[in-house]
């Protein structure tokens, strides 16, 4: 099981920028497809961004022209870059990790869920 931890995250003001970390505890990272989550209160956990292991990405369409994933097998850590934030965007991250963009997209991550990082976005 691999299994992740979270950083970065912090309360910024409307228009601000975080750039969030994930590192995984596996060198296998380079095989698989991974993914940033979120959750806000009261609603569910929906798939923000995702990268293969060859950089081809995906974003959800909330997100997309403001947030960019990118990863670094060598360190084994995914990064997703948050520009232009807004309120909507508060929820706790996560991140986690399937064996391609399309079982990710379909039957889901496969990766312990680990304690996420909070992003505020509030003036």
């Amino acid at each position: 099981q691999v299994q992740l931890v979270e950083s970065g995250g912090g309360l910024v003001q409307p228009g601000g920028s975080l750039r969030l970390s994930c590192v995984a505890s596996r060198s296998i990272f380079s095989i698989y497809a991974m993914g940033w989550y979120r959750q806000a209160p009261g609603k569910q956990r929906e798939l923000v961004a995702a990268i293969t292991s060859r950089g081809s990405t995906n974003y959800a369409d909330s997100v997309k022209g403001r947030f960019t994933i990118s990863r670094d097998n060598a360190k084994n850590t995914v990064y997703l870059q948050m520009n232009s934030l807004k309120p909507e965007d508060t929820a706790v991250y996560y991140c986690n990790v399937a064996s391609s963009m399309t079982a990710m997209m379909s039957a889901g991550p496969i990766g312990s869920w680990g304690q996420g990082t909070q992003v505020t976005v509030s003036s």
